[in-house]
C-alpha cells in the first residue's frame, strides 16, 4: 500500500480534480488554503504580492495500479505547464496500514 501526497497551485485545481475523475479516483482527503514555497517557484503564502495559495490532497492506494496511472496522468499535465508554479509534485510514501 502507498499514500500520496499530491501539491499544487490553487489555479489547477479543476485540472487536478479532472485528472482524478478521469481515472476514476473518488478518494481523498483534500487541504485548501495552504501555504508554501516549492524549488524554483514564488512563494504561495496569501499577502502581499504573494496573494495565491496551494491546495494539498492525501490518497492512499491499496492498489499500485490507480497510483501509477496518476503518476503518469501529473507527468503528462506537468509537460505542458507554462510555468513552473503549475506544476503539480507528487510525494509518495509506504502506508502501513488503514483501519
Amino acid at each position: 500500500m502507498k499514500m500520496a501526497f499530491v501539491v499544487y497551485y490553487e489555479h489547477v485545481d479543476a485540472q487536478v480534480m479532472n485528472i482524478l475523475k478521469s481515472l476514476g479516483i473518488d478518494y481523498y482527503t483534500r487541504w485548501e488554503n495552504l501555504k508554501g514555497k516549492g524549488r524554483g517557484t514564488e512563494p504561495h503564502i496569501g499577502v502581499g504580492t504573494y496573494t495565491r495559495m496551494n491546495f494539498a490532497l492525501m490518497i492512499a492506494f491499496e492498489d499500485e495500479a490507480p497510483l501509477a496511472a496518476l503518476i503518469a496522468a501529473l507527468t503528462a499535465a506537468n509537460e505542458k505547464a507554462r510555468r513552473p508554479d503549475e506544476r503539480i509534485r507528487l510525494f509518495q510514501m509506504p502506508l502501513d496500514r488503514i483501519v
